[in-house]
């Protein structure tokens, strides 16, 4: 397997606490993986991780090359070439409430990758129309739905052009209908050769658009 992400003997603990013991697992290109089990066992530990936003205390974690060790988080200015590896889109979306869909999207590529405002505004506007909220573009977070609200947020995430999209709990809020939409969107980007790696409890959402399913026990 072409392995886009490897995980590889993961422990994370907290107050002495083990959170995470030995989780292992890799995502290829074109793949998602869905990361199930009940509350507490480390699934957003782990996804938390790979995105270099916590520190972990055994093992190793490779994305397409960059590698992060136990230890503390390295200070972000060696974490640039993880950042453009690793799109995260958090379960409660996390856009920023003073700024527009379209500016929550910019905003990554005009302050840490350099692009101009035109630039940055083509390749958001692009991202949003492809996810289907292209007209909801100019509104604030408080007025998208959360369907909205979580395609603003993907479009975030996918806007350095990632090839890692990781995913926490993306049908929390979303009714049936919405969670078979985001299916079809995640399938699209796996189509795109990205590697997805998705936390959740939603066993028939995991069995009907996931390639894999690895679950973790308490």
């Amino acid at each position: 397997m072409n392995a886009l992400l490897q995980i590889d003997q993961l422990s994370v603990r907290y107050d002495g606490r083990e959170v995470l013991r030995a989780l292992s697992l890799e995502v290829a290109r074109g793949e998602l993986v869905a990361l199930m089990g009940p509350s507490g066992v480390g699934k957003t530990t782990a996804l938390r991780a790979v995105a270099a936003l916590q520190p972990f205390d055994g093992g190793r974690i490779v994305v397409d090359g960059f590698a992060l060790e136990p230890g503390p988080v390295p200070p972000e200015a060696r974490l640039a070439p993880l950042r453009r590896r690793v799109g995260f889109v958090f379960q409660a979306h996390a856009l920023f409430e003073h700024l527009t869909a379209l500016d929550n999207v910019t905003l990554a590529l005009r302050h840490v990758l350099g692009k101009t405002r035109a630039a940055a505004d083509a390749v958001a506007t692009t991202l949003l129309t492809e996810l289907d909220v292209g007209a909801r573009a100019s509104a604030w977070p408080r007025q998208l739905s959360g369907g909205e609200a979580q395609r603003v947020a993907i479009a975030r995430a996918l806007a350095p052009d990632p090839p890692l999209l990781l995913m926490d709990e993306p049908t929390a809020a979303l009714d049936p209908a919405r969670r078979s939409v985001l299916g079809a969107t995640l399938r699209r980007l796996c189509q795109q050769g990205r590697g997805l790696l998705v936390s959740t409890h939603d066993a028939e959402f995991a069995r009907a658009h996931a390639d894999r399913v690895m679950t973790l026990t308490a």
